[in-house]
């Protein structure tokens, strides 16, 4: 599915969408290095309740963010059906954890909607737009918001 512009030469972004339980979620594509299949990470101690650990990335280590958890939703049990989107957060490579990955859209800048001013404040940090698609809302996560570093730095 891919949703186009009704105005030719508009900006568009590209954008990746993704599931965590029944809500839809999607961020920029630049931002994402890959996807890749569930690996069990190693915890960390007195990391924050968001973060399931790390994982070894050919090499580096990756921080795995339950992103259910960080966004106040109920923290995920992960399973063979679930990714890890590997992005770039920052100067950072982080893993985010999600239940799966529904579709890569192209839409015009002016498709994406505020977030409205009932959402908890909270809520607003984390999505920057909605983003309706075919009758249903998309949420746009804000990427630079998710490490507790850059959201006191925002």
């Amino acid at each position: 599915m891919i949703a186009e512009s009704a105005v030719p030469g508009s900006a568009r972004k590209e954008l990746i969408a993704f599931r965590i339980g029944a809500q839809e979620f999607c961020v920029d594509i630049q931002a994402v290095r890959e996807i890749r299949g569930w690996t069990p990470a190693t915890p960390l101690p007195h990391s924050p309740g968001f973060v399931r650990g790390v994982i070894n990335l050919r090499g580096a280590v990756l921080p795995v963010i339950d992103l259910a958890a960080r966004l106040g939703l109920p923290a995920a049990e992960p399973s063979a059906r679930h990714v890890i989107i590997v992005s770039r957060i920052g100067h950072q490579l982080v893993g985010l954890l999600v239940d799966a990955v529904s579709d890569i859209l192209t839409v015009p800048d002016e498709a994406v909607q505020p977030t409205p001013d009932v959402a908890y404040d909270a809520d607003r940090a984390f999505v920057k737009g909605l983003l309706p698609v075919e009758g249903r809302l998309i949420s746009l996560v804000s990427l630079d918001r998710l490490l507790p570093e850059q959201a006191e730095a925002a």
